[in-house]
């Protein structure tokens, strides 16, 4: 049976991944450390992981499998993910794939050193869209139907 993880701390589409999951019948997991308010939808339940780094991470990592999506942009997380078979997608929509993940932890790793080795560097990344939020909801529902299908 399908199920949507979402790594829901600072996740700007849990109210998007609640309707996909509404209209299609899919279980939710939220999954954070606090500060969410217990959704009311039957198909949505909230997990309060302990505090400390990657709690969260670790609990998705180890809870999906086959025929499951995750919502993350954590991309090491994404990586454990694959892995484990689930499918996932980022906020933006980007889905990631065994094919891409590599390249797109790399490209994080460098990125990272360079940050690093920049005392100015401002840091920030773009602004997420209402673009980013229409892919999502298109990758999301495409994920999902084929995850029915051959569940």
């Amino acid at each position: 049976m399908t199920t949507f993880y979402v790594d829901a701390d600072a996740c700007p589409v849990k109210s998007e991944v609640e309707r996909v999951a509404t209209r299609l019948g899919i279980a939710v997991v939220l999954v954070c450390n606090g500060g969410i308010r217990p959704p009311g939808n039957p198909l949505v339940s909230l997990r309060i992981v302990a505090e400390g780094p990657d709690m969260a991470d670790k609990w998705i990592a180890e809870e999906c499998g086959p025929g499951d999506i995750v919502v993350t942009s954590d991309l090491p997380l994404a990586d454990r993910c694959l892995k484990a078979g689930a499918h996932v997608v980022q906020h933006d929509g980007q889905i990631l794939d065994a094919a891409n993940i590599g390249g797109r932890l790399a490209t994080r790793d460098l990125m990272q050193d360079i940050r690093a080795a920049d005392p100015f560097h401002q840091g920030g990344g773009r602004a997420f869209s209402k673009a980013d939020r229409s892919r999502f909801l298109q990758s999301l529902d495409r994920l999902a139907r084929l995850a029915l299908k051959r569940g």
